[in-house]
């Protein structure tokens, strides 16, 4: 191992871990009473995955549970984020708990903590069941009862051994990609229609927060997708859509969960669709903040013919990833400093619940997977965490995006993010160098000295 003083090191007790979600890891769509999914009716329509495919397959964790957690035993991470799939749980979203969908978490659970990784477990990982999409999705406030009752499912089972909740990740994507832009299911494109949608999964993160706790959950966070919002130029028109943008990506969300308020200009849009008592429903106390962290956008004002009065342009000067994303680890440290600076008291410690690149680099013919651009992001994103933590952010872990390649939504198999090769053919696992590098890091944290 190379000596520690390569490595960031991070505080005593820093938590490294490594994040999943169900559609994109486990396969086995239709086995033990699982019921369809959007993403299962969504990937079988012509055109709305670059590939093709689907996440029917996926990586086959569902069958390979143990394999999997030996690779994170292996890493010496402390804790695994993954996700619990609806449908397993309740096929058609609604009713009795599927016994069988029950003991495959049951299983994944005990095995994680024989092997010394804490779960951190995400309700809603965007895999909403069909049925209840068919009956409005997020844009009908019923879904939000219904989630809440899928929580109190979940939480009675499994609150006993589960360190860290999150009830929905990343809504402002889930919303404005799924029911806003169409590029991700249920595939609506509805502009700021979809606000309905956004609403109500900030609410089912309130009801499932307090359903959890009634379970007796100990911690229960987020997992937001932020971003620094960068304007194009220094013009006052772009300048000022920056700033609503961000209002519409960042504040909407976090301002709900921290102070129980949408920011100033953004609550006229939603007159008629917040109830009574909703906004202290979705303030519900937050044990740890979760951010999900890739990359700055750039937004400019957008034509007069545009459907939507922001255009985004490229953020140019930075090298980028497979995936075309500019790689600005200062932009993590940023954030997390403002985000302390503007909500202090307001704010829980913080995790990095993802971060991650796409580099699609595959094993060569010794079977190496040298993918040093993956290492070189890594070191430099832990190091933006490192730095805001000397400059006073309370951030407490750092989960990488991801385990192992998977089904990377609308974009199929074509971007892999893991620390581990998947071969789609084979589903043979292969360590990447930045699995070794990774390892490394963790061992050389002082806690492990």
């Amino acid at each position: 191992m190379p000596p520690s003083h390569d490595f960031p090191l991070l505080p005593p007790g820093f938590r490294f871990g490594t994040s999943t979600a169900s559609y994109q890891i486990e396969g086995a769509v239709t086995e033990d009473g699982r019921g369809p999914s959007i993403w299962d009716t969504f990937t079988a329509e012509p055109g709305r995955v670059v590939d093709g495919s689907s996440g029917e397959v996926a990586c086959d964790h569902y069958h390979r549970v143990d394999e999997d957690v030996a690779l994170m035993k292996e890493l010496g991470t402390g804790g695994y984020r993954f996700s619990i799939a609806w449908p397993r749980i309740q096929p058609t979203g609604r009713g009795a708990a599927n016994e069988k969908g029950l003991a495959f978490y049951d299983r994944l659970i005990d095995t994680l903590l024989a092997n010394g990784q804490q779960p951190m477990v995400t309700l809603y990982h965007w895999d909403l069941p069909q049925a209840l999409e068919d009956d409005g999705g997020w844009l009908n406030r019923d879904t939000v009862d219904r989630f809440a009752d899928y929580a109190a499912l979940v939480g009675e089972r499994f609150a006993d051994r589960v360190e860290h909740w999150i009830p929905v990740n990343e809504p402002n994507v889930a919303s404005v990609l799924g029911y806003g832009m169409g590029t991700h299911a249920p595939g609506k494109s509805l502009l700021f229609d979809c606000l309905p949608a956004a609403h109500h999964l900030l609410l089912a993160h309130g009801r499932a927060a307090i359903e959890l706790r009634n379970a007796g959950a100990t911690s229960i966070g987020c997992a937001n997708n932020h971003a620094p919002i960068w304007p194009a130029t220094d013009d006052d028109a772009d300048v000022g859509m920056s700033k609503i943008f961000d209002a519409l990506w960042n504040g909407m969300f976090l301002e709900p969960m921290l102070l129980g308020r949408y920011p100033a200009d953004l609550m006229p849009l939603f007159d008629g669709i917040m109830a009574d008592g909703d906004l202290a429903t979705i303030r519900q106390p937050l044990d740890f903040y979760g951010v999900n962290y890739y990359n700055p956008m750039k937004v400019a004002a957008a034509g007069e013919d545009s459907q939507i009065p922001f255009a985004f342009h490229d953020v140019v000067g930075y090298p980028t990833t497979d995936f075309g994303w500019p790689i600005v680890p200062d932009a993590l440290r940023e954030w997390l400093v403002m985000f302390r600076a503007r909500f202090r008291a307001a704010l829980p410690p913080i995790y990095i619940t993802e971060s991650g690149c796409s580099y699609n680099t595959g094993p060569d013919e010794n079977g190496v997977v040298d993918d040093q651009a993956r290492i070189d992001y890594l070191r430099s994103h832990v190091n933006a965490v490192s730095e805001a933590i000397t400059r006073g952010v309370d951030v407490r872990g750092y989960y990488c995006w991801s385990l192992m390649d998977n089904f990377e939504w609308a974009e199929g198999y074509t971007q892999r993010f893991g620390l581990v090769h998947v071969d789609y053919e084979t589903l043979a696992r292969t360590r990447k160098n930045s699995f070794h590098w990774y390892a490394d890091l963790i061992a050389a944290q002082p806690q492990h000295l």
